[in-house]
């Protein structure tokens, strides 16, 4: 990838998209980012433009990231809900896609990395799951089956597309590890429900470097998992936590309490993906953090 040339990204204000900038910025690249609403360019090389910009944002630009979408878990999924999570994202996959086929073909960027999450594979046990397992056939994984296909167009384009399936990405200024933090260190931490569930996690820092791969590196094709190479039940993951804080875990919040807060968006927390990063792995990516126990430490150094 040209560092001259602009990365374009969609979603550039949730957690992935500020660390996923900082990177970019530290590298010299320029940023094109597409919001709700344009912005003027700051003295970072950061030009926020309105999704109605989106296709002069891609003409000249190295890249796109597609990393738009509403939030999923922590909500209680009503059905509007529902229909939301699901059409913000194919929505976004549609105007990239859009966007590119009214663009000169010399001046069309070369690569998209299209943001998709291991719930593709459903709630699967104890199974393996690398990125040739089959699709699930629950909410989450339609949805992001149609999130994944929805940029599918670019392909056809000579557009080369990654789509990058995200476990729990850890990092202590948001997502999911900020609001374990509290409760674990009032000591009043747990499993969710009966612990089992597998969670694929990755360090924030490796999630980062593993999309500037996707970016740079051309073997890099078709669907793969960002997720470390050491994905743990939950019982396991939430004790390692405890043992980082100095806290003990032992109140589990039952199941029929997540359901009773959070009705099906208790899914999220309670399905099972022992998913695995078998393409980086056939890469030679090197991760930083492949262990959680190292991991947390890091992290909740910082």
């Amino acid at each position: 990838m040209s560092a001259a040339a602009p990365v374009v990204i969609t979603g550039a204000s949730g957690l992935i998209g500020t660390r996923l900038r900082a990177a970019l910025r530290a590298r010299g690249t320029p940023l094109r980012l597409i919001s709700r609403a344009a912005r003027i360019a700051d003295e970072a090389g950061e030009e926020w433009l309105a999704w109605a910009d989106l296709p002069r944002a891609v003409r000249g630009a190295a890249a796109i990231v597609n990393l738009a979408g509403e939030p999923v878990a922590g909500r209680r999924w009503t059905a509007a809900v529902k229909a939301t999570i699901r059409d913000s994202r194919v929505s976004a996959g549609q105007a990239v896609v859009a966007a590119l086929r009214v663009t000169p073909a010399e001046q069309r960027p070369r690569t998209l990395v299209q943001a998709s999450a291991v719930g593709y594979y459903g709630s699967r046990g104890d199974a393996l799951l690398d990125e040739t397992s089959e699709p699930g056939d629950d909410y989450l994984a339609e949805v992001c089956r149609a999130w994944e296909d929805s940029s599918c167009g670019a392909e056809e384009l000579g557009v080369r597309r990654v789509t990058a399936r995200i476990g729990l990405v850890l990092a202590p200024e948001g997502g999911a590890l900020r609001k374990m933090l509290a409760p674990f260190r009032l000591g009043v931490g747990g499993r969710l429900g009966d612990g089992r569930q597998w969670m694929p996690w990755i360090h924030a820092d490796d999630a980062i470097a593993m999309l500037l791969a996707m970016l740079d590196d051309p073997r890099w094709n078709g669907p793969g998992n960002l997720c470390s190479p050491d994905p743990l039940p939950n019982s396991e993951f939430t004790r390692a936590l405890g043992r980082a804080l100095h806290r003990p875990a032992v109140l589990p919040m039952p199941e029929f309490a997540l359901r009773l807060l959070l009705g099906e968006g208790a899914d999220p927390l309670l399905q099972s993906q022992r998913a695995v990063p078998a393409l980086a792995r056939r890469l030679d990516f090197r991760f930083g953090h492949p262990a959680l126990d190292a991991a947390l430490a890091d992290l909740l150094k910082r």
